[in-house]
This record gives structure tokens, sequence and C-alpha cells, in this order.
């Protein structure tokens, strides 16, 4: 073997190398970043021989200081990883951070490609940020202007790098271990999880190679934060008993259908009580400045519009039974029961005061504007009335 051979010494797991990522100072910005040499290692300094590598930037450092909040940060980075523009990269838990909390059980950032860097910045940045990015990475971009998409997830366990004092490991113990240390012509290979060792411990698998999915990946933090969210609520109904029983019916609603849902055994049924439960929980405002409203409205609007195509269906089929008698057809409230949604009915009767409580003869009365409200809201014409208004109002 013509490289030079160092033995560190052994310990019972792997061995910690404590890291500080290199980082670009642009005044009130601070970009740290690594070097991704292929899908299983990566350097912090660039290679002596200019070995072809990929510029990634910490995207914690990316969105720091943007309009967008720390806790969404996870789903910005989802969002650009999808477009290629960012990774997740999982470390071997032998490589540790200098500055930055990262869960042990984890050890897990995010970075983006110098095209990633690009895109936050002309989207997020101020302009006098947006050119310095501009006059510091342009050649960096020339450079990387040919790299391909990157993978949604990397897992790295070898660092490939000028050599690494001693002083910076923690060895835990003055045994000698079996995994070499190598020292090679142009650089140090630290190769934190030897695969000859992972793959003899299979008990003792302390930096796996296996590399969980994307989706696992991206739900460790979410657990974590539903969990601190359970015991804070746990902690405040200790504190509070005093809470009335309404307001503990509906949390006890809530929780029941959350379970519902996590479990996958969520009905329409069990979604509609929750809905309610929360519409009824307080006075929302005013109809006129009520951003549920108008939430609720958008929603509805939308479902509706998505089924005009089989309501048309259903509008011409009747047109092509009743054709010999056009002029005979059945009363307003059989019409709008037969061609159109119950939702659809339930909101107007509702909204123009014809709900189950009212009068036989004022619904009747009535029936046929609702009708037609749904006639036009639907662009489905079926009465004389709708069309020779339709045609009046067109001509207006």
């Amino acid at each position: 073997m013509s490289e030079k051979l160092r033995l560190l010494p052994a310990m019972s797991s792997c061995p910690t190398v404590h890291l500080t990522l290199p980082q670009w100072d642009g005044g009130s910005r601070k970009i740290r970043f690594v070097y991704l040499v292929n899908v299983t290692s990566f350097r912090l300094t660039e290679c002596p021989n200019k070995h072809p590598v990929i510029p990634l930037y910490l995207g914690a450092d990316l969105l720091s200081n943007t309009n967008i909040r720390t806790e969404n940060h996870p789903r910005y980075h989802a969002k650009f990883a999808k477009k290629g523009l960012a990774t997740k990269i999982h470390f071997s838990s032998g490589f540790r951070f200098n500055g930055l909390k990262v869960p042990a059980a984890n050890n897990s950032l995010w970075f983006y490609s110098i095209q990633g860097l690009f895109r936050v910045a002309f989207e997020m940045y101020s302009k006098q940020e947006q050119l310095a990015v501009l006059e510091n990475f342009q050649d960096v971009w020339k450079s990387q202007l040919n790299d391909s998409h990157l993978n949604i997830s990397y897992s790295l366990s070898v660092q490939l790098d000028v050599s690494v004092p001693l002083g910076q490991r923690d060895t835990g113990s003055k045994n000698e271990m079996s995994q070499p240390f190598y020292c090679q012509a142009e650089r140090e290979m630290v190769d934190v999880c030897g695969s000859d060792a992972a793959k003899s411990s299979a008990d003792h698998d302390y930096c796996s190679s296996q590399s969980q999915s994307f989706q696992t990946e991206q739900s460790q933090p979410l657990v974590s934060s539903v969990r601190q969210k359970l015991r804070s609520l746990d902690d405040q109904l200790s504190s509070e008993p005093q809470s009335c029983t309404e307001q503990l019916e509906t949390v006890s609603l809530l929780l029941e259908n959350i379970n519902r849902y996590i479990k996958g055994n969520l009905e329409e049924k069990d979604a509609t009580e929750t809905v309610l439960a929360l519409l009824k929980a307080k006075d929302w405002g005013s109809v006129y400045s009520s951003s549920l409203l108008s939430c609720v409205g958008r929603w509805l609007g939308q479902q509706f519009h998505a089924a005009n195509s089989s309501i048309s269906q259903k509008v011409e089929g009747f047109k092509v039974q009743h054709i010999e008698r056009i002029s005979d057809l059945p009363p307003a409230e059989e019409l709008a029961t037969e061609l159109f949604p119950e939702a659809m009915q339930t909101l107007l009767l509702h909204w123009m005061g014809l709900s189950e409580e009212s009068s036989l003869e004022k619904r009747r009365s009535e029936y046929p504007i609702l009708l037609l409200i749904l006639e036009f809201a639907n662009h489905n014409l079926i009465t004389g009335v709708a069309h020779v208004l339709y045609s009046s109002l067109i001509c207006k």
C-alpha cells in the first residue's frame, strides 16, 4: 500500500470530527458552504488539483434575515429541493459542526446550489444584497453552469480534505482502532464510518450509510414540533382546570378527529363536526372584513366551479328528455333538486332566509328566484324566464 498509514486510537463507536464550515463574509450577510465531491464525500476546501466539485451553500444562512419565519424554513427548503436547487445532506453521526445546533439523532443540514443561491437572493434579498451576491458569486455561477440538478438528499460519510489536526477529534479511548486514517499524496481521506466496520457490526451500526427517505427526513422536525405542542397543551390544561366545559368539549372533539386523521380513518362527518365546532367557537367579526368568510367563500366557489361539467351533463340530459314539453316543466323546487347539488341550494336557501323554518308558501314563492340564480351561476339555462333574461342582459 503506497499511502502513508496512520492509526487512530480505537473507540466503541465512530470517532467524532468537529468541523467549522468555511464562510463567505458579505457584510451583513454571512454564508457558510461545503463542496460536494460525490454522493458520499465532501470537502471544506477547494481541491488542490481542481477536481470538479459542487459548492453548496447553507440554507439557514441563505434564508436568515429575510421575511421568512424560521419555523417556515423547512417548507421553503423543500420547495427549492423539488426544483433541484436545494438538498438535505445527512452527515454521518461522527461529524459535528461548530456553531450549528444540529440534533445528533438527525445530523442533517439543508444546502443550496449556486443556482439556488441566486434564486433566493433575487426573490428575497434587498437590491444591495443582490448586488453583493452578483459581484461575489458570478464566477462561481459561470463555472457551475452545466451542473445537474441536485438530488433531494445525500448521505455523506467521507470527508476529503487537507490534514485535520488530531486535536479536533474526539476518540474517547487509547486503544488502536481497526479503521485507518489515510494520508494520500494530495489529500487526506477522513472516513468517519468505515464501510467494513459498518458491515461487520449490524447491531452497533453507529454510522449507517442507509439514508432515510425524503419524506421521513422532512417529518422529523415536524414530529418534534407536534409533540412539543401536545406537551404544552397538557401543561396548560393542568394549570388551568377552570376552562369552561364548552371549550373542553371542542378541544376533545379536535383531538379525537386529529387521532382519526393520523390513523387514516377520518370521515366526512368527522371533518364536518370539526369545522362546525371551530366556526361556532367565537364571533368572527363583520361579514365585510372577515378573512374566514372570504376563505370559506373562495373554497366553496372553487368546489362549485369544479362541478360545472357534471352539472352541464345532467342539464343536457334533462333537456333531451323534456324537449317535447319545454314549456311545461316541473316546479322550480323540483328542478333545482334534480339538477343542482344540494350544497348550492342549502347555501342559497339560508342566504335568502328560506331555511326549514320558513313557511311552505314563502319557499314556493321565492324558489323560482333561487332556481334562476343557480341557472345563471352555473351557466346552464333551463327555464324560459332564464333564457329571456339572459338575452336581455347580454343585449344591454
